[in-house]
């Protein structure tokens, strides 16, 4: 078997490895190496094809026989393959999955200003593809000519793309720049993927900016590399699988709803059909406060319970890969409603509030309180979800809808 991998100097949050096998048969491992080693890989491996990332993506330029075009004008390789006499030939498939990024953002690069954010590799890829589409790329860095002091300059900059590692985990709150002060903007890129929502594209999405993140990058840069590690493409089905498998095994789906709208049952079918695991904030509450929610409330009030929920939130909304059930209350704080749609697709289910359980909830003493709870956390709900999904009819009904619209979400056909 033909063999392939990853190398970089740390490879510990890395997806290609099931990302490509997803897409291709062959082996694929993670090859992280120091500076120190990768002079002797690249001279003695036996590897039949690598991809490259940080810090090497010039350091193997050398050790290449043949550059694609691509690579050249970026000045970077990120794809090697061994030809049939032994050479190396070395591509970039960055540029193709950025472009991939910018087509489903509906991006039009053609005679517009694009605001380049960040002067690493990645810059460099971003300006290449915003030129090779006939756009005019301006690079923002914290010293440069265009720095972050003088943006006043480039109001009218037509899209942005992120490069930098603002807003990357374990700090999913920082931002580079505030959106508002564009007001022409058509469209954001953020090329970071962990958390899948950053809080800028968060903050487009609020003021109603197309825009996209870089996990779709990952992806498409992993299929050409894919195809010029196999010399043939890649069928498109098995594209629109790997892509919908790698983004359920890194997205939540996030219930959320009023108290007694079906959130639980609708959670335990979805997550045996979609074969997903689940996570009950309320019981994950409980394990940690050796407590019931009950004997909470009443022990430390309502401020503490939100306070313990609040934990959870994070804890689990910074990964993914769960159906994840929140409780009715939880998108009241701000910051919980963030951590919940940084990793998730986020369903809200709504129930008539005549058909409302409200056994064994501290908070919903009649049903005058569940209306007067609905208007006010209403708002709320619309303002953390992808989609709303009316438990109306039956419990089954609803969940293959959500379903659906989940699987459709994590891979929609855009192409």
């Amino acid at each position: 078997m033909k063999q392939y991998g990853l190398i970089g100097e740390r490879l510990g949050h890395s997806h290609s490895k099931t990302l490509h096998g997803f897409l291709a048969d062959y082996r694929y491992d993670l090859w992280p190496m120091p500076p120190d080693k990768v002079d002797a890989f690249m001279r003695e491996g036996s590897f039949d094809g690598i991809n490259v990332t940080i810090p090497y993506k010039k350091t193997v330029i050398p050790y290449l026989q043949e550059i694609g075009e691509t690579a050249k004008r970026i000045g970077a390789v990120n794809t090697i393959v061994r030809r049939a006499d032994g050479s190396l030939y070395g591509d970039n498939t960055d540029a193709y999955g950025m472009m991939e990024m910018a087509r489903r953002a509906g991006m039009d690069f053609r005679g517009k200003k694009t605001l380049v954010l960040g002067s690493g590799g990645t810059c460099l890829t971003a300006c290449d593809v915003v030129r090779e589409h006939g756009g005019t790329p301006v690079v923002v860095s914290r010293k440069g000519e265009n720095n972050y002091e003088n943006l006043f300059l480039h109001q009218d900059a037509a899209y942005l793309i992120n490069t930098t590692p603002l807003g990357m985990y374990p700090n999913p709150h920082a931002q580079a720049v505030d959106l508002r002060d564009f007001p022409h903007l058509q469209g954001v890129l953020d090329v970071v993927y962990n958390p899948l929502r950053t809080q800028l594209l968060m903050q487009a999405q609020e003021l109603g900016i197309p825009c996209e993140g870089g996990l779709s990058m990952l992806i498409y840069q992993g299929v050409l590399a894919c195809e010029i590690f196999e010399g043939r493409p890649v069928e498109r089905q098995r594209v629109i699988h790997a892509e919908r498998s790698l983004r359920r095994s890194v997205t939540n789906l996030v219930l959320i709803g009023m108290p007694g709208s079906g959130k639980s049952t609708i959670g335990e079918k979805l997550a045996q059909r979609l074969n997903m695991p689940l996570v009950d904030l309320d019981t994950e509450i409980e394990k940690a406060a050796g407590a019931s929610i009950s004997d909470i409330f009443a022990r430390e009030g309502e401020a503490g319970f939100r306070k313990r929920e609040s934990e959870q939130v994070q804890r689990f909304g910074s990964i993914g890969g769960n159906v994840l059930v929140a409780g009715g209350g939880a998108v009241k704080d701000p910051m919980n409603r963030k951590y919940l749609r940084m990793n998730g697709y986020v369903a809200h289910i709504t129930r008539d509030l005549d058909s409302l359980s409200m056994e064994g909830r501290p908070l919903s003493q009649s049903r005058d309180v569940l209306r007067e709870m609905w208007q006010q956390r209403k708002p709320m709900y619309e303002a953390c979800q992808d989609a709303c999904f009316a438990n109306h009819s039956t419990i089954d009904a609803c969940v293959q809808t959500i379903k659906e619209a989940f699987d459709e979400a994590l891979c929609a056909e855009r192409s």
